[in-house]
């Protein structure tokens, strides 16, 4: 079966066909207002007559989410606890900054309703629900306005069937309802609320879009469509529509998935230290991956906690489209606010302000006549004059301005890898960057210069690779469950009970999902800690516990220098997740050439006439259909047997 992997950006749509053999590349400008036009217009540019399966990365919930745009939720808790979603947590993000504003909840207080319930921290039933008060409260939650639920109850994940006995009265009444035992079924009561408000806020808007995708695909030919998920797995359209918290970070993390799996290839080991950089035209993705690809259960987006695993990716507002523009004191300043795919920047014909495409246009560096393939020609007058009148505001020449947009843009793309390496003990001198995104290869040589990252890999296809990941990925499904013991051996019939649930629980999801539990691999794992940590970390399940604490205790020296072997460990939650391997393409190696420098005319090189073994010293400016790669002076570039560009620094 033919796959078409699709991800949409702010600005572009990337459309990658793998027809089992071959891979063919589409890149089109998104569409805000409906992005799913964007969608089946890339599918159907690739496709011919042929029926295919169609995996999407989206930003669709994500946009809700810091839009504000989701569904108007309503929140029902336990009595008592209704203001958790106000209160938060005690930790302050700016510890000597007075005048921090805090997050507004998704969830106003009106929309917050209680119930009469309790069960204890054992699990037994203290008061138990009244049911007959739940058609009255449906008819309350209604009458305000509310088109969504969510229901999270306290130690719902020891016991749900509280929180199932609302569901069932949420769905009488026509509401869609997020319970959160299902949702993230683990204890930090914060951090439960919030992921579970998130997916009854975002859910209905994903479903909706889904919804109206699915139907215009399959008339094309779409035998089956699924959705990349944060994890890195990729999930079927009813999972997504109803657990759409597992899609927000669905096209970064898709980007992460090919740029491992080309590094992998490249350099002929597993073992690969990368620093992912997908820029964009809005944003920005970084990510730090030491061996492995890092997922976080403790991660943050629009300043709201989510609980649900998700690739470890920090993400700026800096991209192609970030806008240029000179703050109240006369500075000049780029970003965060992006001018997406419309108007876009202003040498797409439509805007007025500069953004970063227009400086490196203006600039030399981006060949317009190159530009999406040939098929659009940037307006580089209409650049010039945006620029212009942005360099009068400063008191600056119009060169010095873009050079300016461009250095600033750079430090913040520098300061979000700090965040991923120097702040968390990782030496950048010890790391690949890989580069990727229709931009990213304008700004790499400069950000891994200031950096001191010695090589930078420029992948085959770099302006698509995101939407190669969506091809690459895997489906997969996960859960957890909080359970509280100590790592002893007198505890594994519990904890294997524990894991004997979620197999079955996992089996039962994915063939509703039309994948056979004979076809996936399961993995387990615990999150562990010393009694009285605050915070845990995860382990693979191994066949002993002394296997599982020796790995524990390994991780924990690792990342804080110490262990504590004499002390006691507990077992906080327990994790299972199913894989079910698909079909992937492998780059195919490319003819070979002399290993010599090759002298651009013009110091220009289209990427096609590259050759295996050939090599190039910079200042060069590599031009391929999406993206363009700028090699600075002091860089020397060797191009690999599959095509893919390794950069060496030798100015250090």
């Amino acid at each position: 079966m033919m796959i078409i992997g699709i991800d949409t950006g702010g600005t572009f749509t990337d459309v990658v066909l793998f027809d089992g053999e071959q891979m063919r590349t589409y890149k089109l400008s998104s569409t805000p207002n409906d992005f799913a036009e964007a969608v089946l217009a890339g599918a159907k540019a690739l496709r011919g007559k042929d029926r295919f399966d169609l995996v999407h990365s989206t930003t669709v919930a994500t946009n809700a989410l810091l839009e504000r745009k989701g569904a108007r939720t309503a929140l029902i808790t336990t009595r008592g606890f209704r203001d958790v979603l106000q209160i938060g947590r005690q930790a302050r993000s700016e510890l000597y900054n007075f005048n921090v504003e805090q997050v507004e909840p998704l969830v106003t207080r009106e929309l917050r309703f209680e119930v009469e319930e309790r069960v204890d921290a054992e699990g037994k039933v203290v008061k138990a629900l009244d049911e007959r008060q739940l058609d009255k409260l449906m008819h309350r939650i209604k009458a305000k306005g509310a088109t969504s639920l969510a229901v999270c109850l306290l130690f719902s994940f020891l016991r749900p069937a509280h929180e199932k006995k609302i569901e069932a009265a949420a769905k009488r009444a026509g509401l869609p309802v997020s319970i959160s035992s299902r949702v993230l079924p683990e204890f930090r009561e914060f951090e439960r609320t919030t992921t579970t408000v998130v997916n009854a806020y975002v859910s209905p808007v994903m479903k909706d879009y889904l919804d109206r995708l699915q139907k215009k695909a399959k008339i094309m030919g779409a035998e089956n469509i699924r959705i990349v998920q944060q994890n890195g797995g990729c999930m079927s359209t009813r999972a997504a529509g109803s657990h759409a918290v597992s899609a927000l970070l669905s096209g970064p993390a898709a980007g992460v998935i090919a740029a491992w799996r080309i590094a992998r290839q490249s350099f002929q080991r597993n073992h690969v230290k990368l620093i992912t950089f997908d820029m964009g035209g809005t944003s920005t993705d970084v990510a730090l991956l030491d061996g492995n690809i890092q997922v976080t259960s403790e991660a943050q987006i629009g300043g709201l906690p989510i609980g649900v695993p998700m690739m470890d990716i920090h993400t700026v507002g800096a991209g192609g489209g970030s806008l240029a523009y000179a703050d109240f004191g006369g500075g000049l300043q780029v970003g965060p606010e992006s001018a997406g795919a419309d108007p876009g920047p202003a040498c797409y014909g439509r805007g007025e302000q500069p953004a970063v495409t227009d400086a490196n246009l203006f600039l030399g560096r981006l060949q317009a006549e190159y530009f999406l393939n040939g098929r659009f020609k940037p307006d580089f007058a209409r650049s010039k004059k945006a620029i212009g009148n942005l360099a009068r505001q400063l008191g600056a020449t119009p060169k010095r301005t873009a050079e300016g947009i461009v250095r600033l843009v750079n430090a913040h793309m520098e300061q979000a890898i700090r965040v991923i390496s120097v702040e968390r003990g990782h030496d950048p001198r010890e790391f690949t960057l890989v580069s990727f995104g229709g931009a990213g290869g304008l700004h790499a040589c400069a950000v891994a210069r200031s950096l001191r990252i010695p090589q930078v890999l420029i992948p085959v296809n770099a302006g698509v690779i995101s939407a190669l990941g969506c091809v690459c990925t895997d489906v997969v499904k996960e859960a957890s469950r909080t359970l509280m013991k100590p790592l002893e051996e007198k505890y594994r019939s519990a904890i294997d009970k524990v894991f004997d649930a979620l197999l079955v629980q996992l089996r039962r999801e994915m063939q509703r999902d039309g994948v056979l539990p004979s076809a996936c691999q399961f993995k387990m794992s615990v999150d562990v800690r010393y009694r009285g940590q605050s915070f845990e970390f995860g382990v693979e399940w191994g066949e002993t516990m002394t296997v599982v604490a020796a790995a524990f205790h390994e991780k924990h020296a690792f990342r804080y220098g110490h262990a504590h072997e004499e002390a006691t460990i507990e077992v906080v939650n327990v994790r299972v997740s199913a894989v079910a391997e698909t079909a992937k393409p492998e780059l195919q190696p490319i003819a070979k050439g002399r290993k010599s420098v090759v002298h651009p005319e013009g110091g220009v090189l289209h990427r096609d006439q590259l050759k295996a073994g050939n090599r190039l010293v910079g200042p060069v400016i590599i031009v391929e259909d999406y993206s363009t790669t700028l090699l600075e002076a002091g860089w020397i570039a060797t191009v690999d047997e599959w095509g893919n560009i390794i950069a060496e620094d030798t100015s250090s």
